[in-house]
């Protein structure tokens, strides 16, 4: 076998872990125990988890099977909370060449974790722990073609989880496409057959969806390089309607300083659905949605205008990759870098006129806008509306720096910062 054959090879094979097949935790007077969890499809033997993070690196999943922790007024989640963790061999529909991985199952809890706050019809593709792509609302094959659109280029490969049952016209979209994982409630007709002619998926369907939305709290454990453990509570979205934002409204000096309009009720909705993703991606992040449907994400970055910066430009690659898609039936990097350079430059310039999608746009922050120059680099694209927590020493500059936008941008606090590390 070639050198490259055989590195091929160890994203195929199982790596096997020497790990218990159960765990008992203690924290405090709270005893939990949990289960390691296998993987069959039809015709497969059971399978653990394939490697973790890389290949060479032994990992297992494990489901809470019995306790749960209380601690001051909060009792957190229970057994009969699981999905992800519940898949077991039951949870495996369809498989080509490879069991699940770890980057698999942690992808797909992302793509859950911003699915448990939306209650339209909806479609998420997680890259790296982070969404690429969501949109909501329509049918789930448009949900699903808007998540898609909102980054071709990182989709590839990616999972993609659905909150509805996945219908063969949908299927057949997906199909189209390289992905790892699909994952929904339940498959219609037809569709699990369609995705099988894909090699190497894995469609999972999940159980206890139907608790996906009224979730609580649980216990999330960071563990340390030098074997330290970190214990925190899991975020749970404070922005679920128009009335959960807070008016952009500050004193400074004597002076009130407030936006001199409200978002409108379009914005709104895109505002609450962009705080939805937010709360998937990691920090620092911001998120520009457009019709119920993300135009570009931008996340993990070390400061607020590099990653604003960051989404406008990855808005610009968006536009321009969909619309080389649309009208070539070609990527537009094998465009811009053979011999059309005249095509290329003219999606360039369209893309240019019509600012990529962000005429209009919401963008939303996890954290706050230190000075204005970031939001003004939303502003001079056309970005219309804005959220973020608040709670800056310079709050008042970014207000200011919306009103006397042309015409006036609206602002508004969440009072509630959403980062993910």
């Amino acid at each position: 076998m070639s050198q490259p054959d055989s590195r091929r090879a160890t994203y195929r094979q199982s790596q096997g872990d020497s790990f218990p097949t159960s765990l008992r935790l203690e924290l405090g007077d709270n005893q939990l125990i949990y289960e390691k969890q296998s993987f069959a499809a039809p015709g497969r033997p059971p399978e653990g988890l394939r490697y973790g993070e890389n290949p060479g690196q032994e990992a297992a999943l494990y489901r809470l099977v019995s306790g749960r922790a209380q601690f001051g007024p909060t009792t957190y989640l229970g057994p009969e909370a699981a999905i992800v963790s519940a898949l077991g061999e039951t949870g495996l529909e369809t498989v080509g060449g490879k069991s699940p991985s770890m980057t698999n199952f942690t992808d797909l809890d992302a793509g859950l974790n911003l699915l448990r706050w939306l209650e339209r019809p909806a479609a998420v593709i997680i890259k790296h722990n982070n969404p690429s792509g969501a949109a909501q609302g329509g049918s789930l094959e448009s949900c699903f073609q808007r998540a898609y659109q909102g980054d071709e280029l990182s989709a590839f490969g990616g999972v993609v989880v659905f909150n509805r049952p996945v219908s063969l016209d949908c299927a057949r979209l997906v199909e189209e496409l390289y992905v790892e994982v699909v994952a929904a409630p339940d498959f219609e007709a037809g569709s699990l057959a369609s995705l099988a002619k894909r090699p190497d998926i894995r469609v999972f369907k999940l159980p206890n969806f139907d608790k996906l939305t009224s979730l609580g709290r649980s216990i999330q454990i960071k563990s340390l390089l030098d074997g330290g453990l970190i214990l925190h509570q899991s975020l749970v979205n404070a922005i679920r309607t128009p009335a959960d934002f807070q008016p952009a409204r500050v004193e400074r000096q004597g002076q009130i300083y407030e936006t001199s309009r409200a978002p409108t009720a379009t914005e709104y909705d895109d505002l609450i659905f962009g705080w939805a993703v937010l709360n998937a991606v990691s920090s620092n992040s911001v998120v520009v949605v457009k019709d119920q449907a993300t135009v570009a994400i931008a996340g993990g970055q070390q400061s607020r205008l590099g990653v604003v910066q960051l989404a406008i430009n990855k808005a610009y690659q968006n536009y321009c990759q969909s619309r080389s898609r649309e009208l070539h039936q070609t990527p537009f990097w094998q465009i811009a870098r053979n011999a059309e350079p005249e095509l290329a430059q003219a999606i360039h310039e369209e893309a240019k006129n019509r600012r990529a999608g962000l005429l209009g746009a919401s963008l939303v922050s996890d954290g706050f806008f230190p000075f204005r120059d970031a939001v003004l680099e939303a502003l001079s694209e056309g970005i219309s509306a804005l959220a973020h927590p608040g709670g800056s020493l310079r709050d008042w500059d970014s207000i200011e720096a919306c009103n006397a936008n042309q015409p006036p941008a609206a602002m508004v606090f969440t009072g509630q910062r959403a980062f993910k590390h």
